[in-house]
């Protein structure tokens, strides 16, 4: 069950990545809350959609290989991370409502927190160094 949800979580954010890089400007129209943000940066939605892609390249690697993929899903699992501090900080500092943080949650928080998790338990699975 861990590998199922491990592979679709990383298909999720490679999909997420692509449409990034590829339709930035649809991306940008389409997801929810995103356009309340202020006017949309072509290049920087795509340097951003860099960073999905690779996220989600790397937790299908720890899909595949966890023993061996789990440092660059790890690597991966904390941009989601500091991502998902930066909503945090915006809310605390008036930036962000809490209506828009719950919306955010499962798009933002959830695969941040998932991806350390499932990181963490392939690092469990690696040979150990003597």
């Amino acid at each position: 069950m861990r590998r199922i949800l491990t592979m679709a979580l990383g298909v999720a954010l490679g999909a997420n990545g692509t449409w990034m890089v590829s339709a930035p400007i649809n991306w940008y129209r389409w997801v929810p809350g995103v356009a309340a943000t202020g006017p949309a940066n072509m290049h920087f939605i795509r340097d951003i959609g860099c960073a999905y892609l690779v996220a989600g390249l790397s937790v299908i690697w720890l899909g595949r290989a966890p023993s061996r993929a789990w440092p660059a899903a790890l690597a991966s699992g904390t941009f989601l991370g500091l991502h998902a501090l930066v909503h945090l900080y915006d809310f605390f500092t008036g930036h962000e409502s809490a209506q828009n943080l719950t919306r955010d949650f499962p798009a933002i928080f959830l695969p941040a927190i998932l991806v350390i998790w499932l990181a963490w338990h392939g690092r469990r699975e690696a040979p150990t160094e003597r």
